[in-house]
């Protein structure tokens, strides 16, 4: 009896291929397939709530619903069930869980329902590909006239709650806890083309992997700050990411009021301005203006980060560019003194953002 024979949903895809391109389905394609549905079979209908170690990626599509608004819906459509598509296949060629599709996002596990001694060096070497898939993939759209996709990747490692959750009526395969959320806390600091990954799972790689020295990142629902590090390489296997963006900090949008002096030889001169920080980031800010300032003018700044109970008054900053949108008169500043608390504490108000994402 045939693959296709004993599992009628492959039967059924088998079916469909063969009907779309008028062409049998190669034996190799027929077997990657069978393997596929296989792997989905693995979780059983009725399955035992337990607690386990997984290993969970979760990967997003970086400005996708900005891009929403610039393209018609069927270029849409079409990039996303293709960038879907091609990264659906490097989780499923690393044996991987796909646990849900939310947009232009996915969660992946490893270790769950299925644990495996490898689970976190596949977890890395599937992030480190789906990053590769983008390159490539990108290649591709830019041949064809179509914006560029870049994904952000965040991966931890912890105790969850895993199993069937729901109701008679309705109920699936799924992992809950607090390890689930900080996996999703860590890939929203991840910048275009990055793979962050939590010290829990650099602790487990067993040293296979290249990463960045930690850095400690404010998210919320944590009163202490999380270390995480950025994936570089796993040599063992010649995989290296290709990153994509050096931005030197994320910025958030914000609407916080502001007080600003202009500064002449560093001495304020006039009187103070009101303006509305519109978004902010580790090294500089975005204001929209009531008057105008120049290139090159040095301001001082005032202003209150309420979320993290500070006042700001010992900031300076250059304005970098100037520019009119929808009405609006708005000046990009470079900070030029900032204090070392004021610093950390524009740090932690970011991350915080970012991390609540």
């Amino acid at each position: 009896m045939t693959s296709a024979e004993q599992h009628p949903a492959l039967a059924a895809v088998l079916a469909v291929l063969a009907r779309e391109t008028q062409a049998p389905v190669a034996p190799a394609v027929q077997a990657e397939l069978a393997t596929i549905l296989a792997a989905r079979r693995d979780v059983p209908a009725e399955l035992a709530v337990d607690q386990r170690e997984v290993t969970i990626l979760v990967a997003d599509l970086r400005g996708f619903t900005a891009l929403t608004a610039t393209q018609p819906a069927g270029t849409i459509v079409t990039m996303l069930n293709l960038c879907l598509s091609k990264l659906s296949e490097v989780v499923f060629r690393y044996e991987g869980v796909i646990d849900k599709f939310n947009g232009d996002s996915l969660t992946v596990l490893f270790g769950a329902p299925t644990a495996r001694e490898d689970d976190v060096l596949r977890a890395l070497c599937c992030a480190v590909e789906m990053q590769l898939a983008m390159r490539d993939l990108n290649n591709h759209y830019l041949r064809r006239q179509m914006p560029e996709l870049h994904l952000g990747i965040g991966v931890n490692t912890g105790m969850v709650m895993a199993g069937r959750f729901g109701s008679q009526a309705y109920s699936e395969y799924a992992v809950i806890g607090n390890q689930v959320s900080l996996a999703s806390r860590i890939e929203s600091f991840s910048l275009r083309g990055q793979v962050l990954i939590s010290e829990n799972t650099y602790a487990r790689c067993n040293g296979v992997a290249s990463a960045t020295e930690p850095k400690e990142v404010f998210v919320a629902g944590k009163s202490l700050p999380v270390k995480v590090r950025e994936l570089i390489a796993i040599a063992s296997r010649r995989l290296k990411v290709p990153r994509q963006e050096f931005r030197r900090s994320h910025r958030v949008e914000v609407r916080v009021p502001c007080s600003l002096r202009r500064l002449d030889n560093e001495q304020p001169v006039g009187e103070p301005q009101r303006a509305l920080i519109r978004d902010v980031g580790y090294h500089g800010l975005l204001l929209e203006l009531e008057r105008p300032l120049a290139v090159q003018d040095e301001v001082a700044l005032a202003f209150d980060l309420t979320l993290v109970d500070y006042q700001v008054n010992d900031v300076r900053a250059r304005v970098a560019k100037v520019k009119r949108e929808e009405g609006r008169l708005l000046a990009g500043l470079e900070f030029t003194h900032i204090g070392v608390e004021t610093n950390a504490k524009i740090q932690m108000f970011v991350q915080l953002l970012v991390g609540a994402g």
